[in-house]
């Protein structure tokens, strides 16, 4: 049957008691914890003295009044200056007289969690040897006498010292275990390299931050962890490291796709040499992605203040046009103006279409992320592109087999892939080819959907320009709106277009999104996050993108109101303290009465705190500090 723990105490107290020595312990505000039998018997020491609790000021007091330590001019002073000393936590042994005559040493050590225990041996016996040695012993010298004296106390002060050293050497074992638990439990990878480029120090978090990579990469160089390609990335921010210099600098992992945020800082001490460089490195793909998706919408929004009236001017010139041609069309006209006529008319409809395709890829345009089954969709995408193809041209499909969905924007990859086969028809032309899709996820980073055809391949000016609006090498049957209406939708969902011409011959085309499996249980979310400390900001924003939420930044009231109308945004988190003149609480206030989408905010006041109270009687409040876990049970009761 185990122990209770009143038999544990009193275990404890018994083995205490069973120690020759005086032995007490006092916490790190100085108040007894515990002490055994003769330490009571030593001092002649009250009860209320040998209590748990009483503090090592008033024991003090007691002994310096009842002349413990000789007379004293100022006992007050003198229990002072004893206090003073204990405050400083410093290992210290003595040897000294008391005033029954017998000799007692004191040593003394600190505990790692502050306190101390000392510890009281009666020497007077070893004083009386000493003593007898000195008066029998004439023929010895004097000073031999007292070299055996000396010797004597520095070994039992060599003792203390030992005891001291080795629960110093525990403290630091304790305190390097928890700088190893603290650097391991960081989402980054933190690491230290020598001025050869070699790890010396790192923690497990590399493999975490860029899949493919070994975890235990001491001795190993920043070329042999990362390949060639990604250390010739960051080699330059080494060497001004090295050269003393701090920098950041962000770069793509090729092999993963991972987005990367790197911190270089000299190892130095003041203005003593560089040792090496510390590295700090953070996955920001989702971050990147996010803020790709937020640049392309300011661009469309940009691109359609400045066609906007362009095209409304220029639509109500075509059909001016428009309608003066069908009047000629009808009229008796002269060999060969009907011809004319037919082909002004052609013209201005061509000019009709292209001020409709200029308006759909400038005007405002919503995603509608949605779960969606990868080997379905390819289905109907292959239904569909079947029949534009002709008999001399074979689509074939590689795709593997992935059992998850995955949130996408069904309609526009749609229109997305089959703009892309299409090309690749035309591309390919009269003579017999194939067009291959192929699908692969990359360290579940992306998801990647490559065209492949056996046609000529891009021009060096196709490869440099075709993603730009109105390049084409179609001459007058092309737009030249296809590739680049296939960019914007690539990047408004935070992923890339690349092109490339294939060895074996012909083009590759490949368009990448964010891998982002649907959850089972809850919906993902654009969050837009509003919280002026950069810091809790990313916290909470490393948490959000945890849970498979996406993340939009503001840190003031102002900001925010400049992003709430993007068009994939779905809930607000603001904080209720911000900078500038107007409170999170405002925030809301304004939001609501605009309508719309939901709105929660958090606060680190206490409950009593009137502006907190108010915020929670009006709006869902999730209360700091809280953990990834809390904020995925509160997400889901702002969003219902």
């Amino acid at each position: 049957m185990p122990l209770s723990e009143e038999e544990h105490k009193g275990l404890i107290k018994t083995g205490l008691n069973l120690i020759s020595q005086a032995l007490s312990i006092f916490d790190s505000d100085l108040k007894l914890a515990v002490c055994n039998r003769r330490y009571q018997d030593m001092f002649d020491f009250p009860d209320a003295f040998v209590s748990p609790g009483v503090s090592f000021e008033e024991t003090i007091r007691y002994l310096v009044l009842r002349g413990e330590y000789g007379s004293v001019d100022d006992a007050e002073e003198a229990v002072r200056t004893r206090v003073k000393a204990a405050q400083a936590f410093v290992p210290h042994y003595l040897e000294r007289m008391r005033p029954n005559g017998r000799w007692v040493s004191v040593e003394g050590f600190p505990l790692p969690q502050g306190g101390w225990v000392t510890v009281y041996t009666d020497i007077t016996e070893v004083r009386i040897q000493q003593q007898m040695l000195r008066t029998r012993s004439a023929e010895l010298s004097e000073q031999l006498l007292s070299n055996t004296e000396r010797l004597s106390e520095t070994n039992r002060a060599l003792s203390a010292a030992n005891t001291a050293l080795e629960a110093a050497k525990n403290q630091l074992a304790e305190m390097e275990a928890r700088i190893r638990l603290t650097t391991e439990m960081i989402p980054a990878h933190i690491a230290h390299v020598d001025c050869n480029f070699r790890y010396t120090y790192t923690n497990r978090r590399l493999s975490s931050v860029i899949p493919g990579r070994p975890s235990q990469i001491v001795g190993l160089t920043g070329r042999d962890v990362l390949g060639e390609s990604s250390f010739a990335k960051i080699k330059p921010y080494l060497v001004r490291a090295l050269a003393g210099v701090s920098s950041i600098c962000e770069f793509t992992d090729d092999d993963s796709g991972r987005r990367i945020r790197t911190a270089f800082t000299p190892d130095r001490n003041d203005d003593g040499p560089i040792h090496g460089v510390y590295i700090l490195s953070t996955d920001i793909t989702e971050e990147s992605q996010a803020r790709a998706a937020l640049a392309q919408t300011r661009k469309r929004e940009l691109a359609a203040q400045l066609t906007s009236g362009l095209a409304h001017d220029f639509a109500n010139l075509l059909t001016i046009i428009l309608g003066l041609q069908s009047r000629l069309e009808q009229m008796s006209l002269p060999p060969g103006a009907k011809d004319l006529v037919t082909s002004t008319l052609a013209a201005a409809r061509r000019g009709g279409n292209l001020t409709d395709r200029i308006a759909s890829i400038s005007g405002r345009r919503e995603l509608r992320p949605a779960p969606v089954n990868l080997c379905d969709f390819i289905k109907d995408l292959m239904r569909l592109a079947g029949p534009a193809l002709a008999d001399n041209i074979r689509l074939d499909v590689d795709i593997p087999s992935i059992g998850i969905p995955l949130i996408l924007d069904a309609g526009s990859l749609q229109d997305s892939l089959l703009n892309l086969i299409l090309n690749a028809k035309d591309a390919i032309g009269a003579k017999p080819g194939t067009i291959t899709l192929r699908v692969r996820t990359v360290h579940e980073t992306w998801i990647e959907f490559s065209v492949l055809d056996t046609g000529a391949g891009f021009s060096p000016e196709a490869l440099e320009h075709a993603l730009n609006p109105f390049f084409t090498t179609k001459g007058g049957e092309g737009s030249g709106l296809g590739l680049s209406m296939v960019y914007d939708q690539a990047t408004m969902s935070g992923g890339s277009v690349r092109l490339e011409n294939r060895p074996e011959g012909g083009a590759r085309v490949e368009l990448r999104l964010p891998y982002r499996p649907a959850s089972k249980e809850e919906p993902l979310h654009t969050v837009l996050l509003v919280e002026d400390s950069d810091d809790i900001r990313e916290t909470v924003r490393d948490m959000l993108c945890s849970l498979g939420h996406s993340v939009i930044e503001a840190a003031s009231a102002e900001e925010a109101e400049s992003l709430v109308d993007l068009p994939q945004l779905d809930l607000v988190l603001a904080d209720i303290h911000l900078k500038g003149g107007r409170t999170g609480l405002d925030l809301a206030e304004t939001l609501l009465a605009r309508g719309g989408m939901p709105i929660a905010l958090m606060s680190s006041l206490p409950a009593s705190a009137s502006l907190r109270i108010a915020a929670e009687e009006r709006f869902p409040l999730l209360p700091k500090p809280f953990d990834s876990q809390t904020l995925a049970r509160f997400l889901p009761t702002v969003t219902k």
